[in-house]
């Protein structure tokens, strides 16, 4: 029987009635052995492809069923070698599955597996991998490690990701290679690839989870890639960076609790310890050190906190989990909504999350309080939901709300599910203990439901008031009264013991009814189950103690029925009691204090949650849901006493690499005129910054954003990222020099003709170009020189402009219209390069000039390779702040603060193949879209050759962000820069724009992440209604801060200068000399955002941010602190 028969008669079966012993995918009910599976067996063994992969699907199919396909292992395995690339991805699925069962077949065909690794499809050498690593026999360890080392350096992010998957498997089989591996999971976790980040560190978890030092270096990296990462992976790398933060970081919440712990012992205190108290006060507030966030603390929190908006109730988990432990107290909040949305989800996800919020709202108890209704129980809820919520309600509870949770849980007490009308019953009791005021409230329903028909309802609310009233007994003698008359109804045990138990312990308030009680359970003893026996045995022994005339002879009676009970537990209290109570000859001296024993006054129970203690499990984990240590479990580390060194986080650059970049720094960076004015001030300043980012020597494209995003937090490398951008820049610039100092000097002669005024500030740009050369090696003397013209050009350029300005009206408007198009070549506008401020020019001049070049200048289309300045002068901001005009004609003078327009690096020239992109948020209104921000990208053409197509394409944004693209630039000749301006609604957040820079030949992953500042545009307000707006923004909504401003704040100029450079904001006129006021909107959904700088009469200075939207208020706080402190 040939393949083709065989196939065509398989499709022929199955198209008439199905024969089942026939179909291979039944089971082969009815064939016999030796013929099982022949037909595919022939297909396997068939010259055709197609035949090949057809069986292969259907033995795949059978797998995914379930049934048993072993007996083909032969057969497959032959198929390894085939050619056709999806029979050979399918042979190795097959493979993956049963090569630990058939160790020896596998085995004949390792050199395969090995020729496998070298294949030239990535799928075909994971999948190699994969195969080899599945084979558990100890004999190939040294080939398996081999070819980890090799899939780990291979070409493949996707092969990367495999090797790391395959290191945990090898670990297990043979724990000693642990050293290599360790040196295998160092290298991956230097990769930095998405792709291979997750599963780099499940291996790291699984092999060597102390060995902290290794994320030491990447810990900035693996914050940055969080976001990119897949699901799974975002789990495993929240939950160790969890635990590695608990090691590296200081407790944020450390003032607070050392302030509990001195408030709980002083509770406890007797008026002679006062003094003490305020000794131990004095010395809880001297260990109490002002607390400050590492940036590294801060990079984890902001870079996890988009996460809470992810469809993955894993991840979402995780990231609670992680704000929980390491957040500080104001900031856990944000996390409250995320898990309320979880509990939309299925039951299985509700149960878990319910479990973690019963843990949380123990000690954050407000932050789930507005989301209480969320917890109410509907009837369609499975038995451990409705707990679950009973739980988190009742922990909620509080005088304000306890009204309303009552009511709920009268409707709860009426359900047809008894176990959870006992769980509410419970709940009651529970508040009632926690809240004082609506103890009798509750005592009473309680009451009003022993008379229920229910006999569970009646035995749980008896258990209930017992408890209730051991607090205040005396005042409930009549209900006590009523429970005994319960006694002869109530059946079950628990309840018959509680009630015996509280006339025994208060026979004293019902004398009468005591004695009576005891005879009917004398009468009953011989029935009743073991603990109400023991209750009996207790209640008789009080009597006897309390009241001996009338119980003498019942007390006797039930001792002697103990005696012979078959529980030995019984007969050894009662001859224990007997001896006690009833004195004898042998009675010891344990005779005279035996009322003081059983009639001794008892503390009342205090009625606590299950989840009390549960928070020292890691929220999340397994641990945690069954309150008890799971295999695998770590513990999550106690915080540091002391702050551990941060620099082990710095990562290392190469010396030479950082000297040939200082050099190139120097030689092209202008200083900032506007805020230094001599050279010394400038010296100090470069010493001040360190040259590199931390994050920036291990970030490659994908990362430049989110190094760039570490500046919010205030680290360091704040300052390394904008310098980095202009060493980057001015290495370009030393190529491009020469050829365009020609085209300068034609430019220079065409303007000097027309020129009316003849340009003074030559001195300083000379002065400071002599100085650079005497600290320059002779190398660099030619572009320094041709740099110095270059500057003296763009001076003389400026001037000539700004007095033609003066007589012509019409080439503004040129100006500004070309400012519109966005794109320009390379032609060095006056805007290209700043100026110098001649020191003996007149305050008049210089405010005449900035505004003559407003117009002319536009920000959006630099193409200097150095960071380019805004002409607006400082003293003109400050001059123009109180003017009242409208907003088209004052923003031009408002969108860019004064001083440096601060450049980004979107694409290394190194890593874009000689294409260098960088980009600024010009502070421009985008005219296609108001409610986007502007971003001016400048591309520079590096290379011998056209760049064609430049485009983007494939945004992968995140939900709301929204991108308009920039005109497709046809051809960017070599040597050239073109600009252009692009729109991006951010949302109102500081998620990144991810999206592909696409050329004609290559495609560039990239990212646009804006700081906080930049998502505003001015807004107009005079001072009333300034005030009036803040007063609608109070509360919540407004954020202050102490501060103590930085040794160059000296004047309110300096802070303005600050402010408006740290965010979009325009100047509020004020009345007061110790006050500076800002207004502003976002940009995307225009909420106002109001800024208070008050100097107070001590020294200090207090910051105020007003806003409608929490997260931006309490950024741009932040922000501004720093910069106001520096």
């Amino acid at each position: 029987m040939s393949a083709s028969s065989a196939f065509s008669d398989e499709k022929t079966a199955s198209s008439s009635e199905p024969e089942y012993g026939h179909d291979p995918a039944s089971g082969g009910i009815f064939s016999s052995d030796y013929k099982r599976h022949d037909d595919l067996k022939e297909m396997l063994d068939s010259n055709k492809d197609s035949l090949k992969l057809e069986a292969m699907k259907r033995i795949v199919a059978m797998i995914a069923r379930g049934k048993n396909a072993s007996d083909l292992f032969p057969a497959v395995v032959k198929n390894v070698v085939s050619k056709n690339i999806e029979v050979k991805k399918l042979v190795y699925v097959y493979l993956v599955r049963y090569a630990e069962e058939q160790q020896d077949l596998a085995l004949l065909s390792i050199s395969t597996f090995q020729r496998g690794l070298k294949d030239p499809n990535q799928l075909i050498r994971a999948s190699a991998l994969r195969v080899l690593s599945s084979i558990r026999v100890t004999i190939i360890v040294p080939i398996m490690m081999l070819a980890i080392k090799e899939a780990a350096s291979d070409m493949s992010p996707y092969v990367r990701k495999t090797a790391a998957h395959a290191i945990p498997k090898l670990h297990s089989l043979d724990p000693e290679q642990k050293d290599q591996l360790i040196e295998v999971i160092e290298k991956l976790l230097a990769d930095k690839t998405t792709l291979v980040a997750g599963s780099v560190v499940m291996a790291f978890e699984e092999v060597c989870p102390d060995r902290i030092d290794l994320i030491h270096k990447n810990y900035r990296k693996l914050c940055n890639l969080l976001i990119d990462v897949e699901e799974w992976g975002q789990v495993v790398i929240i939950n160790m960076l969890t635990r590695y933060a608990r090691t590296q970081f200081l407790n944020p919440n450390i003032n607070e609790s050392l302030l509990e712990e001195s408030g709980e012992k002083s509770f406890y205190a007797s008026d002679d310890e006062e003094d003490e108290d305020k000794k131990v006060e004095a010395s809880v507030l001297a260990k109490r050190k002002p607390y400050v966030m590492d940036p590294d603390h801060r990079l984890l929190l902001r870079n996890t906190k988009p996460l809470l908006q992810s469809r993955n109730a894993a991840v979402v988990m995780a990231v609670a989990q992680l704000y929980f432990h390491l957040a500080p107290k104001a900031e856990v909040g944000v996390i409250a909504k995320a898990l309320v949305r979880l509990m939309r989800s299925h039951s299985e996800v509700q149960y878990v999350v319910l479990q973690n919020v019963a843990t949380m709202s123990i000690k954050r108890r407000g932050m789930f309080e507005p989301y209480l209704k969320s917890f109410y129980i509907r009837s369609t809820d499975p038995t451990q939901i409705k707990i679950l919520k009973l739980e988190v309600l009742t922990n909620l509870a509080n005088e304000t709300n306890i009204s309303t949770i009552l009511r709920e849980f009268q409707t709860y007490i009426k359900s047809m599910d008894k176990d959870f009308v006992a769980a509410s019953i419970q709940a009651i009791g529970r508040c009632a203990t926690n809240i004082g005021e609506v103890r009798d409230t509750c005592l009473n329903g309680l009451v009003q439901l022993l008379s229920n028909r229910d006999e569970l309802v009646v035995a749980e609310s008896v258990v209930v008031i017992k408890k209730l009233l051991q607090m205040q007994p005396e005042q409930h003698s009549d209900i006590i009264k009523h429970m005994a008359k319960l006694i002869d109804n109530i059946q079950v045990p628990m309840a018959r013991a509680s009630i015996l138990w509280l006339i025994g312990e208060y026979c004293e308030h019902v004398p009468k009814i005591a004695p009576d009680v005891l005879r009917k359970m004398a009468k009953t003893f011989n029935n009743e189950e073991d603990i109400v026996k023991l209750q009996i045995i207790n209640l008789a022994a009080k009597l006897y103690l309390t009241n001996s005339k009338q119980s003498k002879l019942l007390t006797q009676y039930v001792l002697n029925l103990a005696k012979y009970d078959q529980n030995y537990d019984i007969r050894d209290r009662a001859r224990f009691i007997r001896q006690l109570i009833v004195p004898t000859d042998k009675s010891g001296a344990l005779n005279k204090y035996a009322k003081k024993l059983f009639l001794a006054l008892k503390p009342a129970p205090v009625l606590e949650s299950p989840f009390k203690d549960r928070d020292h499990f890691q929220l999340g984990s397994l641990s945690h849901l069954l309150n008890a240590k799971a295999a695998g479990y770590q513990e999550l580390p106690d915080w540091p006493e002391s702050m551990p060194d941060p620099s082990v986080r710095n990562v290392e650059v190469n010396d030479s690499v950082i000297r040939l970049l200082e050099r190139v720094t120097t030689l092209t960076s202008i200083p900032d005129w506007s805020k230094c004015t001599s050279r010394k001030d400038r010296k100090e300043k470069k010493v001040e910054k360190p040259f590199y980012s931390d994050s920036e020597g291990e970030s490659g494209p994908t990362e430049s954003a989110d190094s760039e995003s570490n500046s919010v937090s205030g680290s360091e490398s704040d300052s390394g990222s904008e310098e980095s951008g202009s060493g980057s820049e001015s290495e370009e610039s030393g190529e491009d020099t020469e050829s365009e100092e020609e085209e300068d000097d034609e430019e220079e002669e065409k303007k000097k003709k027309k020129r009316v005024e003849k340009p003074k500030p030559k001195k300083p740009v000379e002065e400071s170009a002599e100085s650079d050369q005497s600290s320059s090696t002779e190398d660099m003397k030619r572009v320094r020189k041709s740099e110095k013209d270059r500057k003296s050009a763009s001076e003389s350029e400026n001037e000539s402009e700004s007095s033609e300005s003066e007589d012509v009206s019409e080439d503004t408007s040129e100006e500004e219209s070309e400012s519109d198009t966005g794109i320009r070549k390379k032609k060095m506008p006056a805007s290209k390069q700043p100026s110098k401020q001649p020191k003996k020019e007149s305050k008049k001049e210089t405010q005449e000039m900035s505004l003559l070049d407003l117009d002319d200048f536009n920000p959006g289309a630099t193409s200097a390779p150095v960071t380019p300045v805004n002409f607006l002068s400082s003293s003109l901001v400050s001059d123009l702040e109180g003017l009242s005009l409208t907003d088209t004609i004052l923003a031009p003078t408002t969108m860019a603060p004064s001083g440096v327009v601060k450049m980004y690096e979107l694409l290394h020239r190194i890593t874009g193949e000689g294409l260098a992109v960088e980009y600024c948020f010009s502070r421009q209104p985008f005219s296609p879209d108001p409610n986007m921000v502007a971003v001016q990208i400048q591309f520079t053409n590096n290379t011998n050759s056209e760049t064609k197509n430049l485009h983007i394409e494939e945004p992968r944004l995140q939900s709301g962000i929204r991108i308009q693209e920039f005109p497709e630039i046809e051809v960017l000749p070599a040597g050239e820069s073109v600009t252009v301006v692009m729109g991006i609604d951010f949302c109102d957040s500081t998620q990144a724009a991810n999206f592909q820079l696409c050329t004609h030949t290559r495609k560039f992953f990239v990212s646009i992440q804006p700081p906080v500042g930049e998502l505003m545009m001015p807004a107009f307000l005079t001072e009333n209604d300034f005030k009036k707006e803040q007063g609608k923004l109070m509360g919540m909504n407004e954020i202050s801060e102490k501060l103590t401003l930085g040794e160059k704040c000296v004047n309110e100029h300096i802070i303005v200068e600050r402010v408006t450079a740290t965010a979009n904001l325009s100047r509020v006129p004020c009345g007061s000399d110790n006050e500076c006021r800002f207004a502003g909107k976002t940009v995307s959904s225009g909420s106002l955002v109001l800024v208070t700088v008050a100097n107070k009469e001590g020294g200090g200075s207090q910051l105020t941010v007003n806003c409608e939207k929490m997260v931006i208020g309490t950024m741009l706080v932040k922000d501004i602190l720093q910069a106001l402190s520096q």
